[in-house]
């Protein structure tokens, strides 16, 4: 009979899930994206800037100080609020012991990454004001561009999931003892 050596301590091979800057690579490459694309055509818009259109007409005008804060504001929003959505996840995730596996991390990439989609409405309607206050061109509507975002990131979403539950299908881990146990229970 072999005794327990209690003075080498036992390495946990779980490891406990944590935040990871990938589950939020999304919003703040988008808000990136919207501060290279204000630094470009700041200098270049008129000091009032019209901001809502109907038709291809303007309708509403602001000062260009007051519609790059909107812009830039919403866009900062979003990426916090994907970072404290992620941090609570991943810190309630810790609290109950959850360990880190490759489902839980594209999970927890979803969850973080989904307010990019918004924010990529946002970024398309600052180009598009940008665009017309400058070369008085506009983008298709915004309304078509939105709902192609939404439809294309509910095909990847749908993808994502299927993909999550036929991994979540094949968990099984060895027990002490060495025999298989569905990880799922």
């Amino acid at each position: 009979m072999t005794a327990i050596n209690t003075a080498i301590p036992v390495k946990d091979t779980q490891k406990s899930i944590g935040f990871r800057w990938i589950y939020v690579v999304f919003p703040i490459a988008v808000l990136l994206i919207a501060i290279v694309m204000s630094a470009i055509f700041y200098g270049k818009l008129p000091q009032e800037t019209a901001y809502r259109f109907s038709g291809s007409a303007p309708v509403s005008w602001q000062s260009r100080d007051t519609v790059l804060v909107w812009a830039l504001g919403l866009q900062l929003v979003f990426v916090l609020l994907s970072l404290a959505i992620t941090i609570f996840i991943t810190g309630a995730a810790r609290r109950i012991q959850l360990t880190e596996t490759p489902l839980n991390r594209m999970v927890f990439a979803i969850i973080g990454n989904l307010v990019a989609l918004p924010q990529i409405i946002i970024a398309y309607a600052m180009l598009d004001i940008f665009l017309y206050n400058i070369y008085e061109k506009t983008l298709p509507a915004l309304w078509a561009f939105a709902l192609a975002v939404m439809v294309v990131g509910g095909i990847v979403l749908t993808v994502l999931f299927a993909r999550a539950v036929l991994q979540s299908h094949k968990l099984k881990t060895v027990n002490i003892s060495g025999s298989e146990s569905d990880v799922r229970k």
